[in-house]
């Protein structure tokens, strides 16, 4: 099939859904063709990804299912919903090099189509009596749904000029970020309508809209022809000394976002198990956090923006370690109000956190490489794919020190020591890189264009 689309300029040729002739900086290119053609594969990206989040938190809220009749201890929990955040982690590298290899809008199909086999997997086969080996490989297979984000970032970040890419990378990355927060909705839906004894409806009701993300980006998405991996891109990033610092700056702001997400349902039905009595209870709470840090991440950057990255990623370190010190104190005090306020004040730190760390990494590279802009895209570029598969593995570390913690002392108190030790350090490691005297003053500032 072959399609032309009118412009001022030559005419943009679309043949079998490949449009081979990219121009969005040119503006009468972008105003005539490339703006509609742009938004088109932006919508369908974020309903595919959206989704694809859905999928990969889900278990964080079939684990609220599993009661008595599962003889599933509350380490047993915390494992199920490691395992998916760990494969999700290890497949965001491959599926963001999978756009060039593959086109951005095949990929997206496939990738969206894909999600039909943990959700038809989880919605068929969870039910008490299931051995807890089958439970880790159900669980594991929602780990596709972590891949979607770097994909879908990869691609839409190639049809947006580069004064717009914030914006249209902010709305990409936000709108898939709220399916943590919806699948937790859909999962109070559930306990609220057919009881804590039918957990295969949550994922039955994703399959008919997954069918409709992989047929809307089969009609409405298109592939470019121009997005190509940068050669070595990858090696010469791990060389990168920044790579490796940014790397633990995010596990620090998105681990923390992914992790509790996962683990904030079982953490509140552990700890207060005697205010709450019945999953649906913890679960009318459990989606507040992760839907005001999906909603805030665009803050994050626009106080990069104006403040400098790293200042903003800093003072969110020192906010994040206040945080978890308030859910400390409050679940030695045994106090619900106290304990709300400070695990939702860590997702919405996180949020903002997750946007000015990664506003930072094309502001620190720009420094480096003043003298080559090539050079610095390039790198800034790899330096996101790989700080976005570290981040989200830093979610299995937090649902691992909530296991270690329940396993060791039967309470999640040693977790959340280990957390403010860890801010703590990216606090040091922050001040120390970035904003001490003996930085550069570019680098320092982390201003730059936000990349995801």
């Amino acid at each position: 099939m072959t399609a032309t689309v009118p412009a001022t300029r030559p005419a943009v040729t679309i043949r079998g859904h490949w449009i081979d002739d990219w121009r969005p900086e040119q503006h009468g290119f972008w105003q005539s063709v490339g703006a509609r053609v742009a938004r088109r594969n932006l919508i369908f990206s974020v309903l595919s990804e959206h989704i694809g989040f859905s999928v990969w938190s889900l278990w964080s809220v079939m684990v609220l299912f599993l009661g008595p009749t599962y003889g599933i201890d509350p380490a047993g929990k915390f494992l199920l919903t490691a395992v998916p955040t760990l494969l999700g982690a290890a497949l965001r590298i491959p599926y963001s090099l999978a756009v060039a290899r593959f086109g951005g809008r095949n990929w997206t199909v496939f990738s969206a189509a894909l999600l039909l086999v943990p959700s038809m997997s989880a919605a068929f086969l969870l039910r008490p009596g299931v051995a807890y080996s089958t439970l880790l490989i159900l669980a594991a297979l929602a780990g596709v749904g972590g891949g979607n984000f770097a994909s879908s970032m990869t691609n839409i970040n190639a049809f947006y000029p580069n004064r717009l890419k914030g914006w249209a990378l902010g709305v990409n990355a936000g709108g898939g970020n709220l399916g943590v927060a919806v699948v937790q909705l859909v999962g109070l839906f559930v306990l609220a309508v057919f009881g804590v004894g039918h957990p295969g409806i949550v994922a039955g009701i994703y399959l008919p809209l997954i069918v409709l993300a992989a047929l809307g980006s089969a009609f409405y998405m298109d592939n470019l022809s121009q997005a190509r991996n940068e050669k070595h891109a990858m090696r010469d990033a791990a060389r990168e000394p920044h790579t490796w610092i940014m790397s633990l700056l995010y596990i620090g702001t998105f681990g923390s976002f992914i992790g509790f997400g996962f683990a904030f349902g079982q953490v509140l039905q552990v700890q207060f198990h005697d205010q709450f009595g019945t999953p649906i209870k913890a679960a009318y709470l459990t989606f507040l956090g992760p839907l005001l840090g999906s909603l805030i991440r665009p803050v994050g950057g626009a106080l990069a923006d104006r403040l400098g990255g790293a200042k903003v990623t800093f003072a969110n370190f020192v906010a994040m370690a206040g945080g978890a010190g308030i859910v400390l104190l409050a679940a030695q005090q045994r106090s619900l109000p106290l304990y709300l306020v400070g695990f939702i004040a860590l997702f919405v730190f996180s949020g903002i956190g997750n946007g000015s760390t990664y506003k930072m990494i094309p502001a620190i590279f720009n420094a480096k490489y003043a003298d080559d802009e090539h050079a610095a895209r390039r790198i800034a570029g790899a330096v996101i794919g790989i700080a976005g598969a570290l981040g989200a593995f830093g979610g299995v570390l937090v649902n691992l020190v909530f296991r270690q913690s329940f396993l060791a002392t039967r309470s999640a108190d040693a977790a959340y020591l280990a957390f403010i030790g860890f801010y703590a350090l990216c606090v040091l490691v922050t001040w120390a890189v970035y904003l001490r005297r003996s930085a550069s003053g570019a680098v320092r500032s982390g201003r730059g264009e936000c990349s995801a």
